[in-house]
């Protein structure tokens, strides 16, 4: 008996009516869910004066900060805008709300109840439900109607530990390893076609699949859109960084005479 592993060979229909609708079906429904989820997207809503002053005030700080080892401000100015901004902070001046009340307990800040963060959540949501339902609507087209098929044959070798990996469905264990299944092409165009994705569609595209993985419509969208940043606790610990910030404060302009003098050869030299 001989022990030469038998041929396959495969009907051109599989390719005709199979191997390319699947591919076909799978780029088109990426682009077009990168179209919908755009259109998902709701404008974003403008932010009230008070709010824009909370943002300014804490970018400012934090310029400061970034500079304060080598800063272009005179040693007088960066004082009195560092102090003026900790006092600020301190009493809580640039907070939208006003400064807090000493006697009331202080309460964390409810998702629920801010506008923002609610449109946030459901955008959220419904770019996620975008992102899952059409995956899980051509696995259970291609389970239902091409199970157990088998595709294409990689024109490459590989070890047997890709066998499950791209026979999945089909349970054979004398086949060819390099032979695809119709579930395993699926998830080989799911991770594959990014590249494809990003050629047409650009770098930043709602498409990816990789997104998928880590896809959950409740988890997701409540732990960063639906956050309310409390500004209260973070000027009062910008407050402690700036007071950081004075303790290495060097200003850039210190010895600047002899530094001119000496790059031009006019200082004398010792």
């Amino acid at each position: 008996m001989s022990n030469e592993p038998v041929s396959l060979y495969l009907d051109p229909q599989i390719r005709d009516w199979v191997l390319f609708p699947i591919t076909l079906v799978m780029i088109l429904v990426g682009i077009l869910r990168h179209y919908v989820v755009i259109w998902l997207q709701s404008s974003p809503q403008k932010l009230s004066r008070p709010a824009i002053r909370e943002q300014r005030a804490l970018a400012r700080s934090q310029i400061l900060r970034a500079t304060a080892a080598n800063s272009p401000v005179p040693p007088s100015f960066y004082t009195a805008i560092s102090r003026h901004l900790s006092q600020a902070f301190e009493a809580g001046t640039y907070l939208k709300d006003g400064p807090p009340k000493t006697d009331a307990p202080a309460v964390p800040p409810n998702p629920m109840s801010d506008p923002a963060a609610m449109d946030g959540m459901m955008a959220g949501m419904k770019t996620q439900m975008v992102m899952m339902v059409p995956q899980m609507v051509i696995m259970g087209w291609i389970n239902f109607f091409f199970q157990g098929f088998v595709l294409i044959k990689l024109p490459f070798p590989l070890t047997l530990g890709f066998k499950s990996m791209l026979q999945r469905g089909i349970d054979t264990q004398d086949m060819d390893v390099r032979w695809v299944s119709s579930l395993s092409w699926y998830f080989l165009n799911f991770f594959g076609l990014n590249g494809l994705y990003r050629l047409i569609l650009g770098n930043d595209n709602a498409a990816d699949s990789s997104r998928d993985m880590m896809a959950s419509p409740f988890s997701t969208p409540m732990a960063t859109p639906g956050q309310v940043q409390d500004y209260n606790k973070v000027f009062k610990a910008e407050r402690d960084n700036l007071e950081f910030a004075e303790g290495i404060y060097c200003w850039i302009g210190n010895g600047v005479e002899e530094r001119v003098l000496g790059r031009y050869g006019k200082l004398s030299q010792p």
